[in-house]
């Protein structure tokens, strides 16, 4: 079944979406009846609960280009009263809000009430672009616990800067001290990055130190990867555990993304279904094993014609070595549905769209091979798992 068909006549847009399990906060904030004038959405402060798990796309644009329907990549996981974030591109904050997910009620709701959890992929800017306002502003959105800080799992430090890729002179290094930081150092800097703020705000109206309301991992690699992995493919490795508490238990793998390292897909299973994450990545088989059966499968995507377009012959060398990149990092429309059929997954969501103002049809393509379900995803799109 293709979802984000043509709504049939005598039905609306929501109403098919929840009958086919896919509901979307965004058709909320305009009246839909023809001839109607557009209203003012009235939210309440916090989303209904119930007992099951959901997916929420938060933003589904892929790369540091910025658009003005789609926010960067971002998605949430909702188990009962906390949620996880998985990755924070351009927009991820505003659309928490917007998706209701905090569990605070009343004048004093603060859109983070509830996180319980932060993920990222990889050290792509695109995936981390709102990482410092999290950190910085959270203690005033909800982040106020010392005694329980947020944990956040994140990519620990490379080992070494990555080749050069094509014709290119070697540019200067960034940082060269310590070129390849990992998420507990990323976190230290943001706070660093921000002291005179944060300095005078806990000193004029109180506050939470950051550094004690969250908690950063540097995720730790399988013992048989033992340094940077600079080009394809990835080791074979079998899923290891990242997190597990009462909701949740979080397990990740290597994924194709070179000369990116580490980059990691992530699987959530709670106890009424599954999803998995495939982050940044060319068709990987540790993807595959870690989604095994799962049943919500969310993955990136690439449109090849765009991409080559993008780049017209005769290409200069490092124009190629662009181009070679986008395509050996990322999975195209063509390749996505056999990786999911070769998941087993009863449902295949597209995010991290490339480009993320691409023609829906053209990403509908991906569900050849594929006998489960397909969605394109949308912001503020929402999936139960285990339907």
């Amino acid at each position: 079944m293709h979802d984000h068909a043509p709504t049939p006549a005598g039905l609306s847009r929501r109403q098919l979406m929840k009958a086919a399990g896919v509901t979307t906060l965004a058709g909320l904030a305009t009246a839909a009846t023809t001839g109607a004038a557009a209203q003012p959405a009235t939210r309440p402060t916090r989303r209904p609960r119930d007992d099951g798990a959901t997916l929420v796309l938060l933003g589904t644009a892929g790369g540091p280009t910025v658009y003005g329907d789609r926010a960067g990549i971002s998605s949430a996981v909702v188990v009962g009263d906390a949620f996880y974030l998985v990755d924070l591109g351009h927009g991820a904050l505003g659309q928490v809000a917007a998706a209701q997910l905090s569990t605070s009620t009343g004048p004093a709701a603060r859109p983070l009430s509830g996180l319980a959890g932060v993920f990222l992929t990889h050290m792509h800017s695109d995936h981390l672009s709102e990482f410092g306002s999290l950190i910085i502003n959270g203690m005033w959105n909800g982040i106020t616990d010392p005694s329980a800080p947020v944990p956040i799992y994140g990519p620990g430090d490379r080992g070494g800067l990555p080749p050069v890729l094509g014709d290119r002179d070697e540019p200067p290094v960034i940082a060269p001290e310590d070129p390849t930081p990992g998420t507990v150092t990323m976190t230290s800097r943001a706070i660093e990055a921000f002291a005179q703020d944060l300095n005078e705000r806990l000193r004029g109206s109180g506050g939470v130190d950051p550094g004690a309301a969250f908690a950063p991992h540097d995720i730790t690699l399988p013992s048989e990867i033992d340094g940077p992995v600079d080009a394809a493919p990835m080791p074979r490795i079998r899923p290891f555990l990242v997190h597990e508490d009462d909701g949740v238990r979080v397990t990740a793998t290597l994924v194709e993304h070179s000369p990116v390292f580490p980059a990691f897909a992530f699987r959530f299973d709670t106890d009424t279904g599954s999803v998995t994450f495939s982050g940044d990545t060319a068709p990987s088989d540790n993807l595959i094993e870690l989604a095994q059966d799962t049943d919500v499968l969310v993955h990136e995507v690439i449109d090849r014609a765009w991409a080559e377009a993008r780049f017209p012959e005769p290409r200069t060398p490092a124009q190629e070595a662009t181009l070679k990149h986008l395509l050996e990092s990322h999975t195209t429309i063509e390749d996505v549905g056999p990786v999911a059929e070769a998941a087993g997954a009863r449902a295949l969501v597209l995010n991290h769209l490339v480009p993320g103002d691409g023609p829906v049809p053209q990403y509908r393509k991906a569900g050849r091979g594929f006998s489960g379900r397909l969605i394109v995803g949308r912001d503020l799109d929402e999936i139960p798992l285990g339907l």
